[in-house]
């Protein structure tokens, strides 16, 4: 009997770390369904375009869409496509309310940028791949009009990214890396800034086309 019960428990904690460890895809290809507008309802300026979702900047409505859910650890990776000048971003740990009226006042950005033509090219941590304004990325994107892979893993504050296949962000939240950083940067009076730890994930609208495909999200 008590092996039987130690195997029941045994298969039962197996079973919920498989369960733990799903992939699940955050993007069906048809719709936007499981996404909405920063403080609105409905896409706003982003639609699915071929099967890619994809901002308007001429559309109305404009702004930041974000996943209906809130994850706290993850692994999330997608592909993203900029316009020849454009800007976007990724952003992690949005805090969705009234009193923060943009998503980037409490959440941390992964940098989505045509690094030859966007006006925003003049600061290493400013370039696509960088956490924005305080990691510079260790290698260069693909150019405008081409697909970029995107691997982004949070897990009890420690992130890593990884651009291309390469890794070009490796740091933890809260450390003394972070805070100089954080000291170094435009956030550093930001009180609502990665204050929190679980939030939604946000797709920047910058004003330019910005395309997205194979949005998939593991929770850890």
């Amino acid at each position: 009997m008590k092996k039987i019960l130690l195997s029941v428990l045994a298969f039962t904690a197996l079973h919920g770390y498989v369960k733990a460890q799903k992939t699940v895809t955050l993007f069906d290809g048809k719709t936007t369904n499981g996404w909405h507008s920063y403080l609105k309802t409905g896409p706003g300026a982003w639609s699915v375009v071929d099967g890619i979702l994809q901002l308007d900047p001429k559309a109305a409505n404009q702004g930041d869409l974000i996943t209906d859910k809130e994850y706290e650890n993850y692994e999330l990776s997608l592909q993203w496509k900029i316009a020849e000048g454009g800007n976007s971003g990724i952003i992690l740990g949005v805090h969705e309310d009234p009193a923060f009226d943009a998503t980037y006042l409490t959440g941390i950005e992964m940098q989505i940028l045509d690094d030859k033509n966007a006006e925003d090219n003049k600061k290493p941590t400013h370039l696509a791949g960088s956490l924005y304004d305080m990691y510079a990325p260790a290698h260069p994107a693909k150019p405008a009009g081409e697909w970029n892979k995107v691997v982004i893993r949070k897990k009890n504050g420690h992130l890593t990214f990884w651009l291309n296949g390469s890794k070009v962000i490796d740091t933890q939240i809260g450390s003394a890396e972070w805070q100089g950083m954080l000291n170094n940067s435009k956030f550093k009076t930001w009180k609502g800034f990665a204050a929190y730890p679980k939030g939604h994930i946000a797709l920047q609208d910058h004003g330019a086309v910005v395309s997205f495909r194979n949005i998939k999200i593991k929770e850890l």
